[in-house]
This record gives structure tokens, C-alpha cells and sequence, in this order.
């Protein structure tokens, strides 16, 4: 059996047939409004609106005017598509995003410097011109300025190419990040001249961290060196260093004269020379004897 239809447009329909199969005996109030104003369309999920990306360019005309024209991008269409995101909007594609992408990548570090959020109108990107530059009354220098700069130079230079507007844009920018350093530069020395403190820079404050982690390096390969030593002498049947000296201050106490430790060469000579006296000793005893 199939189902039954209750879109809006069939929902009358099917009152209607009801009513003369008399499976319902009375008639819905709804019945006759509903057929003299019927809905304007059918209310059942529509498939989302496809929002292709729109570029504005300048181009030159061969009679040498310029004219700006828009350019229409579609988005590709996939072949298949999941049911579940079948009726799921469509995300909205600008060409900023573009331009903001491909800054970032090549400067990470600017999404580090702190920024200061405040709650404004939303206006003062209205009143900008990003025909004098990056710098504008209200907004400060960031890599937002770049590409309002670059989106500006696209769309109203004739005939330029999104790698010349950025090298443009990006070279204002270094222009201008060098005069911010030397300004700051020059306002911390005069500071210091006259008394401030700023206590330890950035590189003083690396340099430590980096000179604790070397300490702490040194400490855990001088503990290894000595491990591997013990495991060393423990099987070869000799003795360390460590050892020496504690078998140097155990005679040192006792009042024994130092001896060099077991299994060195010092000892091993030590002995040649012990048994030479005792072959001394002896050989003179048996002359002494003989002589007698």
C-alpha cells in the first residue's frame, strides 16, 4: 500500500476523495478555505542554493578605455553525494578567503602578535580607502589590511595578476612593519635614557630557558657516562673511578698508605716493582749467607 501524501497541495485532495468514499462523515472546516486560497508552493525541503564565487576585475579595452566586468566562478559539481548532506547549506565562498590563506601561510607569526578586541559599530572598514594604502584612520596594521589593499588593487588596476597585487601590498607592509620596530625601538631607548625598566628582553628570557635545558641535558648524560662505566667495570671485573677514590678515603682514615686501585696498570707496576725488591732482598740474603 503506498503512502499517504500529506504535502500541502495534496492534503485537499485527499480530504476530498475521503469525503465521497464517505470514510469520513464530516466535513474539515479547513475544506473550502483551503480551495479558494490553496498554498503558494509545496512546503517540503528544497534542496540548498549553490553560491558561486564572484570576482570584480578592470580590464583594458582595445580602444584603450577600462571597464570593470565580473567574473562568475561555479562551484565544481560533485558526482556523488551522501544523503545526509544532501539538504546541508552550502558554505559562502568570498575572495578574501583566499587572499587571507595565502598571507598567513607565508607570515604564521602575525597571528601571534596580540591583538586588542573592542566592541564597535562594524563601520570603520566602511569608511576606508584602500586607494592611499594600509594605513587608515581607525585600524590598525594587520595582515587584514594586506588583503584589503590587494582585493582594492584587483579590482580597480587594469589588467594586474593576484601575484603582483600581492608582492605590492606585501612590500607596503614590510615598509611599514620596519618603520613600527624603529618607532618602538627608538621610544624604548629614550625611556631607558631617562630611568625605565623593562626587565629581561625576549632573547634574555629564551637564552635562560635554553641554557637550563642544556644544564639539564648535561646533568642526564653525565648520569648515563657513569651507568654505562659501572655496567662497564662490573663486567670486566675492574673498578671505577668512583671507587677508587672511596677506597682512597677509606686509607686515607685508617691511616694505610693510598695503594692504586685493583686491575689498573699503576697496580700492575706497583707489583713488578714489589716482586724486584723482593728478588733484591733475597738475592742479598744468600750472598750474605754465603759469606759467612
Amino acid at each position: 500500500m503506498g503512502r499517504i501524501s500529506l504535502t500541502a497541495l495534496n492534503v485537499r485532495k485527499t480530504a476530498v476523495a475521503k469525503l465521497k468514499a464517505k470514510q469520513i462523515t464530516q466535513q474539515p472546516s479547513w475544506l473550502n478555505i483551503a480551495g479558494d486560497i490553496p498554498p503558494a508552493q509545496i512546503l517540503i525541503r528544497q534542496q540548498p542554493l549553490q553560491h558561486p564565487l564572484t570576482k570584480v576585475r578592470t580590464r583594458t579595452l582595445p580602444s584603450g578605455k577600462t571597464e570593470q566586468y565580473l567574473q562568475v566562478v561555479e562551484p565544481r559539481k560533485r558526482k556523488t553525494l551522501k544523503d545526509r548532506h544532501l539538504f546541508m547549506p552550502k558554505s559562502l565562498q568570498y575572495e578574501e578567503d583566499s587572499l587571507r590563506s595565502r598571507f598567513f601561510s607565508d607570515h604564521p607569526w602575525e597571528l601571534a602578535r596580540p591583538r586588542v578586541v573592542l566592541e564597535t559599530s562594524g563601520d570603520q572598514y566602511k569608511n576606508a580607502d584602500w586607494s592611499t594604502g594600509l594605513i587608515q584612520p581607525g585600524i590598525p596594521l594587520s595582515g587584514e589590511s594586506v588583503v584589503q589593499r590587494q582585493l582594492w588593487l584587483l579590482q580597480n588596476v587594469p589588467d594586474i595578476t593576484v601575484a603582483q597585487a600581492y608582492d605590492i601590498s606585501r612590500k607596503e607592509f614590510y615598509a611599514l612593519r620596519r618603520q613600527e620596530e624603529t618607532r618602538n625601538r627608538i621610544a624604548a631607548e629614550e625611556a631607558r635614557h631617562m630611568g625605565a625598566q623593562f626587565g629581561k628582553s625576549a632573547i634574555q628570557i629564551s637564552m635562560k630557558i635554553e641554557n637550563a635545558m642544556y644544564n639539564d641535558w648535561e646533568r642526564w648524560s653525565r648520569q648515563v657516562v657513569a651507568d654505562q662505566g659501572q655496567r662497564a667495570a662490573a663486567f670486566e671485573g675492574t673498578i671505577t673511578k668512583a671507587e677508587d677514590e672511596t677506597l682512597k678515603e677509606v686509607a686515607s682514615t685508617e691511616g694505610q698508605p693510598e695503594r692504586p686501585a685493583i686491575g689498573t696498570g699503576v697496580f700492575a707496576q706497583q707489583q713488578k716493582l714489589d716482586s724486584r725488591s723482593l728478588r733484591r732482598t733475597g738475592n742479598s740474603a744468600q750472598q750474605a749467607k754465603g759469606g759467612v
